[in-house]
């Protein structure tokens, strides 16, 4: 079994202003085995790019534990951050401005950060990354002469280009439509499956989470539920139809933190009737039973005099 390249504990973060303070992540606990493809999910504000900035050496914790591929990311360094960010993570962001230089070819972009780096036959390595992302024939075009889906299989080859032990990515499909997105998450499967690369995305889109072996659910900064694959994960993945098929391939789980709490989506609690702060609770034949509180009968008044 694969150790854990990333362990979470507990972790917190807290944004300040003047006025106010933000807590961003509440006691959020999550591992991440090393190799594996895995997709976060939550809804605006849950805390899951925060999270995911947090692994990418991007912010800096405010409590807890953060330990990525054996290093305490609470203690580095500022030099020993940006060692850290050059060589054991690669980002690709949602927003292909922040991947590619405009007036650079696909070619030069590549090589870029292992120039800053000091990587060595950079050239080599720069066309291996593309054949990697079957974006050889573009090598020489810039930009503007590339589609959406083309520039963010030239960004996941500027991510590798430092050989990072963890590639992140922050709604990798955002920007692009359903078969665009396909063929994205292809180029995930190949290095994941090929080069045993572990992946780690953010995402909003429910077509391309059901497509990893293990969603986690993130709500109001804690880890809420896991979906973990019912069915072989190769047998799953050599469907032809991915993207156009409904596949229940999960299961949900409740995740219990380490109180034994555990945390219900706010949809069941409404769809059970739950007005308040209060649920129904018994343990029969080997289950434990959530209801709402049944509603005191209203009192007779006594008839006028």
């Amino acid at each position: 079994m694969a150790e854990d390249i990333i362990v979470c504990e507990n972790l917190v973060k807290i944004y300040k202003t003047k006025d106010i303070e933000v807590l961003a992540l509440q006691g959020l606990e999550i591992n991440i085995a090393e190799g594996e493809l895995m997709a976060i999910i939550g809804n605006s504000g849950s805390g899951k790019s925060t999270f995911l900035n947090m692994i990418g050496g991007l912010d800096r914790p405010s409590a807890g534990k953060l330990f990525v591929d054996g290093k305490d990311l609470f203690k580095l360094s500022e030099a020993e951050l940006v060692e850290y960010k050059r060589s054991t993570v690669g980002f690709v962001w949602q927003n292909n401005a922040r991947n590619l230089l405009p007036y650079l070819t696909a070619l030069q972009n590549i090589q870029l950060p292992m120039m800053i780096s000091g990587g060595k036959q950079r050239k080599e390595r720069a066309l291996e990354l593309l054949d990697l992302v079957g974006m050889s024939h573009k090598k020489n075009n810039r930009l503007s002469q590339m589609s959406g889906g083309e520039q963010q299989r030239i960004a996941i080859a500027i991510a590798l280009a430092n050989n990072p032990k963890i590639l992140l990515a922050d709604e990798p499909t955002g920007s692009v439509d359903v078969k665009t997105g396909s063929y994205i998450l292809d180029a995930f499967r190949k290095l994941n499956q090929e080069k045993g690369l572990t992946v780690v995305i953010v995402t909003h889109d429910r077509l391309l989470s059901k497509k990893v072996n293990r969603v986690v659910a993130i709500r109001d900064g804690k880890t809420s539920s896991e979906m973990i694959v019912k069915q072989s994960y190769a047998d799953k993945l050599s469907s032809l139809n991915l993207f156009e098929e409904e596949v229940q391939a999960h299961e949900e789980f409740a995740v219990l933190d380490k109180a034994g709490r555990v945390q219900i989506p706010r949809e069941m609690l409404e769809q059970l009737g739950v007005a308040g702060n209060k649920v129904k609770m018994e343990y029969a034949n080997g289950k434990i039973m959530i209801e709402a509180p049944r509603q005191p009968a209203a009192q007779e008044q006594p008839p006028a005099e």
